[in-house]
């Protein structure tokens, strides 16, 4: 669906390790041989995999141009379930670690204007973005919130890229962005580029209702709340591919039920964004519960994430 670069499986060493602002390190990983790495582009993103089976999902925040590294930052989340805390305590420059990607579910796509909302450690997937928006030509403008100016990473690098176009909104000292002001009237030949924590985006998703279908582009840490399924009960799933019928319990995802029936799918986050499982659905409704598709691709009905996402219907016939 997005993603337009094949995954690879990558062992990669941390080659740099800085401070990026309070609670923020920076990562630069090369191959270990000096080997290219794959190709990406902006909005892109890697899945970390970390000791005790831990897979994190962290944006290039890079120079897509740069084959020779990739640059992640990761906030030390005080709420870590161990992934966060790992990267800060754990990982020093000269150790390798296991990298699977890139895969972009938050691709820039062409517009003559962007408007990009960045909240916290949200401005990593973004900064690709202002440099792409910039060589194309586009007009665009950046804004940029955080807890304090000590918490918001990369500002020298934006205040030396791009000087005016840059609105710091540090909470302490100017409070919450206004949304009203920046994008509560749509705006003609616009994209809205956000994010950041889930309240930034539900205030940002609330404003752009109006605006035309496809303007809003979001990326999420963590899942969206989707409410209880549409179907309580069971249902089935044919796999075209396997020629298999499986019957898919309430307390069990898709993923589950087809992993168990000895079918081997990619997954990583389990929680509907990452977009790793992404399959095929031939016929059949789907119960959406991911936090990647937009309204117009969940309507399509022609792609599921098998991890969260369940049946709208009796049954579903998917491609694996």
């Amino acid at each position: 669906m997005h993603s337009t670069t094949d995954e690879v499986d990558l062992r990669l060493r941390v080659a740099r390790r800085t401070t990026g602002a309070e609670g923020v390190v920076v990562l630069d990983l090369r191959d270990p041989s000096a080997a290219d790495l794959p190709e990406w582009s902006a909005g892109a993103h890697v899945d970390l995999h970390l000791p005790g089976g831990l897979t994190r999902q962290y944006s290039l925040c890079g120079d897509p141009a740069d084959r020779s590294v990739w640059r992640i930052a990761v906030l030390r989340e005080p709420e870590s379930r161990g992934g966060s805390a790992h990267v800060h305590e754990g990982l020093g420059e000269g150790d390798e670690i296991a990298v699977r990607g890139p895969r972009n579910h938050f691709a820039l796509e062409p517009s003559k204007r962007y408007v990009f909302i960045a909240g916290g450690i949200g401005i990593t997937p973004i900064l690709p973005m202002i440099d792409a928006a910039q060589a194309a030509g586009a007009d665009w403008e950046l804004h940029y919130g955080g807890r304090s100016l000590r918490s918001m990473a990369f500002l020298e690098a934006l205040e030396e890229a791009t000087g005016s176009r840059v609105t710091l909104h540090p909470q302490d000292e100017v409070g919450l962005i206004d949304l009203d002001r920046l994008i509560g009237t749509p705006q003609p030949d616009t994209l809205v580029y956000c994010c950041g924590p889930e309240p930034l985006l539900l205030a940002v998703e609330q404003r752009c209702a109006a605006w035309p279908a496809g303007t809003l582009h979001v990326e999420r840490f963590a899942p969206k709340d989707v409410g209880e399924p549409v179907l309580t009960g069971a249902f089935e799933v044919e796999l075209a591919v396997s020629g298999l019928s499986l019957t898919v319990p309430p307390e069990k995802s898709v993923l589950q039920v087809v992993e168990e029936a000895g079918i081997s799918v990619l997954s990583s986050c389990t929680e509907g964004t990452c977009g790793t499982c992404e399959t095929t659905v031939l016929s059949g409704e789907v119960d959406h519960r991911d936090s990647l598709l937009t309204p117009a691709e969940q309507a399509a009905n022609d792609t599921m994430f098998i991890c969260v996402s369940r049946a709208a219907c009796p049954k579903l016939v998917l491609e694996l």
